[in-house]
Order: structure tokens, then sequence, then C-alpha cells
């Protein structure tokens, strides 16, 4: 993968219903583990499919970065800490 390729690549992730985030300065992710396991199912075909298409990108991971923040897609560990801590105890909620 090429710099030139990244927002694609991101347009790409996000398409096939797969969000793509900047955490902090160093690592981005992608939320796919938050997905229901027939949406994973239909999405990880696709994502390797991005995968291959475009090709190792572990040497563009600040410029992935960088990317993902100036479009707005970034939160901090603290941010996802909280938002996943939410949806267990909405998840979880005691039946009465």
């Amino acid at each position: 993968m090429h710099e030139h390729h990244i927002p694609a690549f991101v347009a790409d992730v996000i398409a096939i219903g797969c969000n793509i985030w900047a955490v902090g300065d160093d690592m981005y992710i992608f939320g796919d583990s938050d997905l229901p396991v027939e949406n994973f199912e239909r999405i990880a075909p696709e994502l390797d499919r991005i995968q291959r298409q475009y090709g190792p990108r572990d040497h563009l991971k600040l410029a992935i970065i960088a990317y993902l923040r100036s479009t707005g897609r970034h939160s901090t560990v603290d941010e996802l800490v909280a938002q996943v801590h939410s949806h267990l105890r909405h998840d979880h909620k005691p039946t009465t």
C-alpha cells in the first residue's frame, strides 16, 4: 500500500459497514469486533479482500492515523473504554 491509497482504503473499510478510527496518536482500530455475529460473518470476507487489495500497511500506520484524525475519525482510549462499559451495562441489565 502507498500513502496515496489511504483515503480509498478507509472509504472501502467504511463502505462495508466496518468502523475504523484512530485511537490517540499511535494506534488505529477497526470496529468489527463489536458487530453482531451475522454482520461479522458477512464483513470478514470483505475485510480479507480489502487486505489483499491494498497489501501491507504497517509502514503507513502514522499516516493512516493522521488521515483518520484529519477526517474526525478519532477517539481516546478513555472514551473507548467508557463506550465499552456503557454497552456492557446496557447489554447486561438485570431482568426482573
